[in-house]
């Protein structure tokens, strides 16, 4: 059986046990003093749902330093980047919090990044129209990573969670990916796997989950999308260790945390923490990639249209 169709059945199985085992809302008047922790009828602390991670905070600390038209792939200043807007928006109702950056460690809010990684994606970004390799792997439909994934977008920010006996699930609505985390005690698998997104192995400490993440391959990146701005494309090593907390507070909020260490990318240990939100009415739609998105053939085309202009112009 294939790693697809075995999370595929797995899914399907954690779906139907969702079903049986989803608690009822609580109404939301009820303050949240008197909340208590649900429970799965297999005894784990319940953090069932669909939840979102809209946010009106910026990833980092802004910096004079930044450049976000070019992080966008905006590489002539004409507003005709590769990506959405470099910015988050939000046009819903929603009522958010907003807070310095997401990244509250270090405390200046930026992320160490060592130079020769700043080094490597300034050279993919500029160079993004030459080689589909200079793409990221959102970008190129395989993935948007751990914990790239879970890091906010601005669209398509749907997560539902799902839980059943030795399993949590998180089904991503970007990407459609399907991440089965264990929590049955397992270890780690062997240092010959390695995978764009890990091997998460979970655990339960009180009512948080702990998911630690280690076993990643070096073909991916950290962040993928243009809302983390200088930090997406920034590479990832096989020494890659991440570490996320997943805390329920109260009735819609999980409060998400995720230690990113890597040692040959960054200079230290750094620290991500954001809400999400839970939205019973939200709806996962299906994020069809390559099916119908034209944007990696369509970047290529315009550097080969831009190559042949040059040439025509250095004939004259």
């Amino acid at each position: 059986m294939s790693i697809a169709i075995a999370a595929s059945v797995a899914v399907a199985g954690l779906l139907a046990a969702a079903s049986q085992q989803q608690s009822a809302p609580a109404s939301s008047s009820e303050p949240a003093k008197n909340w208590t922790q649900p429970r799965t009828p297999d005894g784990q602390p319940d953090v069932q749902g669909i939840w979102t991670n809209y946010t009106g905070t910026p990833f980092e600390v802004p910096d004079k330093s930044d450049n976000p038209a070019f992080y966008a792939g905006d590489l002539d200043g004409t507003g005709r980047g590769t990506g959405p807007s470099a910015f988050l928006t939000d046009t819903t109702d929603r009522r958010l919090t907003k807070a310095r950056s997401l990244v509250v460690d270090p405390p200046n809010g930026r992320v160490p990044i060592m130079p020769w990684a700043e080094e490597r994606r300034n050279y993919k970004l500029a160079h993004i129209q030459d080689d589909w390799v200079n793409f990221t792997p959102w970008e190129r439909c395989i993935t948007r990573g751990v914990p790239g994934g879970i890091f906010p977008a601005g669209y398509g920010s749907g997560y539902q969670i799902l839980q059943g006996p030795g399993y949590v699930a998180i089904v991503y609505e970007m990407i459609h990916e399907a991440r089965i985390i264990p929590i049955d005690g397992r270890p780690h698998l062997g240092a010959s796997f390695r995978f764009w997104n890990g091997d998460s192995r979970g655990r339960w400490e009180g009512n948080t989950l702990v998911v630690d993440i280690t076993g990643y391959n070096d073909k991916g990146t950290v962040a993928t999308n243009v809302a983390t701005q200088r930090v997406r494309a920034i590479p990832q090593s096989e020494a890659l260790h991440v570490v996320e907390r997943f805390t329920r507070v109260d009735e819609n909020t999980i409060n998400y945390d995720v230690v990113i260490e890597d040692p040959k990318v960054f200079t230290a240990p750094w620290t991500v923490a954001m809400p999400l939100h839970r939205e019973p009415d939200y709806q996962l739609f299906e994020y069809a990639c390559h099916e119908g998105n034209r944007a990696v053939p369509n970047t290529l085309s315009a550097g080969r249209a831009r190559d042949k202009a040059a040439r025509v112009a250095n004939a004259r």
